[in-house]
């Protein structure tokens, strides 16, 4: 498969990635989201170091990422319980208007 190469800009460095085609957008959109956080964490001036502001943007976005799939399972399990206890009631209701 043909993998184009893409340019983008992380801190000031430019990194060209390859990446699957069609997916370049994404991968653009994702290095732009990387570097607005790597910046922030940055700009605080309490984190001094590339490796280190790397690591701990990363770390926040696995924390984000992971807390969003948490939620998404919680929900999801809601959701289940509330079809099911609509399943219920509308076998309940057909039941009696079938009696």
């Amino acid at each position: 498969m043909d993998k184009p190469t893409v340019s983008v800009a992380i801190l000031g460095q430019t990194y060209n990635i390859h990446c699957p085609k069609g997916h370049e957008a994404e991968l653009k959109e994702s290095a732009e989201y990387l570097d607005t956080q790597m910046r922030e964490i940055k700009a605080s001036g309490k984190i001094v170091g590339l490796e280190k502001i790397a690591v701990l943007a990363a770390l926040n976005i696995t924390h984000d990422m992971l807390s969003g799939r948490k939620f998404a399972r919680s929900n999801e399990q809601q959701l289940r319980e509330l079809t099911s206890q609509l399943d219920a009631a509308l076998t309940h209701d057909t039941k009696q208007a079938n009696e």
